[in-house]
């Protein structure tokens, strides 16, 4: 890789699962083990800091789903989208994201009041086309498309999820460098599904079944040629190998509980203005569909 990622993190102080506003929250409200959890999040810290820089943004009380800094926001360039988050369990992160923005010059750009988005939660730049794809149908409205088009002048293709257990896209949907794709079809609409595949050429998608999904495989941190993530099959793994990919498994069960994994803890501050990424490659290690 020619430069280190700039990756944001929260630390896990206040984590718990208090509330329920996802499924995987079901069930779970009291169980989270802090101490369990700091370990898990230090792991992932010690993996990502061998590939990145990673810059951490203090806790707040009474936000325990603040570790899941992916949400914060979308970064494109030196650009800064707040989230606007649909539940008022996590509202109080809002102001506490902007304001460790704005102290490091970036220019923070707010949709409209009326439209709810998650930030790179639901917000994913493709690695080898200047596009932006926006998960729709949960947390995130489809109206928020064009708005961010518009604001940042990236083309922005809308895709809907349709399974509340994939309530981000980043629980489903993974851009890979060179341009790969890892994803869940199972988690889209049909006309989702169709616009994946007329967008992304047939041996650069990754196609994956509902056991890895389930596993948050797709919530994976891409570090170039190395994705760390909180499990993979062995079947999984050997098709990300023979696409480039190593594999480095940190197990994050902790924050599963909250319905979130290792994408879920991280936000990229370096995404490129558009200009500076490479054009999709003629040709890349064929991806297995079995």
């Amino acid at each position: 890789m020619s430069h280190r990622p700039r990756i944001l993190m929260c630390p896990p102080t206040h984590f718990a699962v208090d509330y329920v506003i996802n499924p995987w929250m079901h069930g779970n409200q009291g169980s989270a083990d802090p101490e369990r959890a700091r370990r898990q999040w230090q792991a992932l810290v010690d993996v990502i800091a061998t590939r990145a820089t990673v810059e951490c943004i203090e806790a707040g009380p009474g936000l325990p789903d603040m570790p899941f800094t992916a949400n914060a926001g979308l970064v494109l360039g030196t650009t800064f989208v707040p989230s606007r988050f649909r539940h008022a369990e996590r509202r109080g992160e809002e102001a506490r994201f902007i304001d460790w923005f704005e102290r490091r010059g970036f220019r923070v750009r707010t949709l409209p009041d009326t439209l709810a988005f998650e930030g790179a939660g639901d917000a994913l730049l493709d690695r080898g086309q200047a596009l932006l794809w926006l998960g729709h149908g949960h947390r995130s409205d489809a109206a928020a498309a064009p708005e961010i088009e518009r604001m940042l002048g990236i083309e922005t293709v809308p895709l809907q999820l349709v399974d509340p257990r994939f309530y981000h896209l980043d629980t489903c949907f993974c851009p890979l460098s060179g341009g790969g794709l890892m994803y869940c079809p199972d988690a889209f609409d049909a006309a989702s599904r169709a616009t994946i595949e007329a967008r992304v050429p047939a041996d650069l998608r990754l196609p994956m079944d509902d056991a890895d999904a389930l596993a948050f495989s797709c919530n994976a941190v891409d570090l170039g040629d190395l994705l760390v993530l909180h499990r993979a099959s062995d079947g999984l793994r050997r098709r990300l190998g023979d696409a480039g990919h190593a594999v480095h498994e940190v197990p994050l069960d902790e924050f599963l509980k909250a319905g979130g994994s290792a994408k879920c803890l991280t936000l990229r501050l370096d995404e490129p203005a558009m200009s500076s990424l490479p054009e999709r490659p003629a040709a890349h290690p064929r991806l297995s569909h079995r």
